[in-house]
């Protein structure tokens, strides 16, 4: 049985096909550790079948709903990446390495689940914070800014060098 997420390897041809996947929150309701809570996002996957591999491209485009690392409330951010493997026969599954799948002979169909869920993740942003508004403010929860305001700790380790360091850090995430 074909899964939603899947291709079907068995009579394709070779050449050129494309593909187009919707994706919603039940998608990354089934994976346990998701950073994405709500989706609303298309995959769209070009596959080119020659007669040794197979070259798929992944581009996932939408907005998804995620967790503000600042205010930890929730906020709509849009996600657009894209992605490459290419995907090898050979006698069992292995993945060779990031870009490399090795699949069985005689494989039914291509499950792209995993794929999905890894590349869209990759393309999260490494600060997951509210966007700022047309002035250069802050759009997170003003009360929880006030309460970080309060425990900012000001004016510590302006001796020891380790505080330098870890300083200039803190100003690269701000």
């Amino acid at each position: 049985m074909q899964g939603i997420y899947s291709i079907p390897l068995t009579g394709l041809k070779e050449g050129n096909h494309l593909y187009d996947f919707k994706i919603d929150s039940k998608f990354f309701a089934s994976f346990e550790k998701s950073e994405i809570h709500e989706a609303e996002l298309e995959a769209v996957v070009s596959l080119i079948k020659r007669s040794s591999h197979m070259e798929v491209r992944i581009k996932i485009t939408g907005t998804v709903i995620l967790i503000c690392d600042r205010c930890l409330e929730l906020y709509t951010q849009e996600l657009s990446t894209e992605d490459r493997i290419l995907i090898k026969f050979g006698e069992q599954w292995e993945e060779v390495d990031d870009e490399i799948i090795m699949i069985p002979f005689g494989e039914s169909e291509f499950k792209l689940d995993q794929l999905i869920y890894e590349f869209a993740h990759l393309g999260l942003p490494l600060k997951k914070m509210h966007p700022d508004d047309e002035h250069g403010n802050s759009t997170c929860n003003p009360e929880m800014l006030r309460k970080l305001e309060q425990h900012l700790v000001h004016g510590e380790g302006k001796g020891d060098p380790r505080w330098k360091e870890l300083q200039k850090l803190r100003d690269i995430n701000n």
